[in-house]
């Protein structure tokens, strides 16, 4: 009678429910035992879910409260609402890594294309000479254009506008010959293959290279 009484403890001893004593009665009982051993396994899923109902549950809510008539209609709706929001995403991100992988190439032709150029423009007067220049500068690909506007009251001469690098080199950029002492403006436009941030200063020199005013953009 009392084996028979072990046979049925397989259920309470699988869901935790046997005290300490009966607990480790039924653990001796389940060393002679292949069927209460096997019935234990088959429990313990069984066992596992209501373990997790027990932990979401509030303290508030009674331990034999049970579920609403359309708490299972709620609760199959929500999961189908969760699915066809992530179904969403996955297509939205699917169709905008489509777009960029088509238009990616040209959308960042065209950002490079309207993309303004790097432009310095430096002015200065020499107070011995009384020359003033003003020197604009733009970053092109292979160097940098220039224009040149120069006052010059000791005229006429020819003079030349030179490119000093941060390294020392020297590159010409435009030549001109000074009119009269009028003090009218003159425009000249040359290059570097310097770059502007590669240009440590420009000097306007005479044909006889005196410095007639120097113009530092940095």
């Amino acid at each position: 009678m009392r084996s028979l009484e072990r046979h049925r403890d397989v259920g309470a001893y699988a869901l935790g429910v046997l005290d300490e004593a009966e607990a480790f009665r039924f653990e001796d009982h389940l060393m002679e035992c292949p069927s209460c051993s096997a019935h234990v396994t088959e429990f313990g899923p069984a066992a596992r879910q209501l373990m997790l109902y027990r932990r979401a549950t509030p303290r508030f809510v009674h331990p034999m409260a049970q579920p609403g008539p359309r708490l299972l209609d709620r609760l199959l709706a929500e999961v189908a609402s969760r699915h066809r929001a992530k179904r969403r995403r996955l297509l939205y991100g699917l169709a905008a890594s489509v777009v960029f992988a088509v238009a990616g190439p040209g959308i960042a032709a065209y950002v490079g294309h309207d993309a303004a150029p790097t432009v310095q423009v430096t002015a200065a007067t020499d107070a011995q000479s009384g020359v003033w220049a003003q020197v604009k500068s733009e970053d092109t690909d292979s160097g940098s254009t220039i224009e040149l506007k120069v006052k010059d009251p000791n005229g006429p001469h020819s003079c030349r506008l030179i490119a000093v690098g941060d390294d020392g080199s020297e590159q010409i950029v435009t030549t001109w010959a000074a009119p009269d002492d009028d003090g009218r403006m003159s425009t000249m436009t040359g290059g570097s293959s310097m770059h502007p941030d590669e240009i440590d200063r420009y000097e306007v020199r005479n044909a006889d290279g005196q410095r007639l005013v120097t113009l530092d953009p940095k």
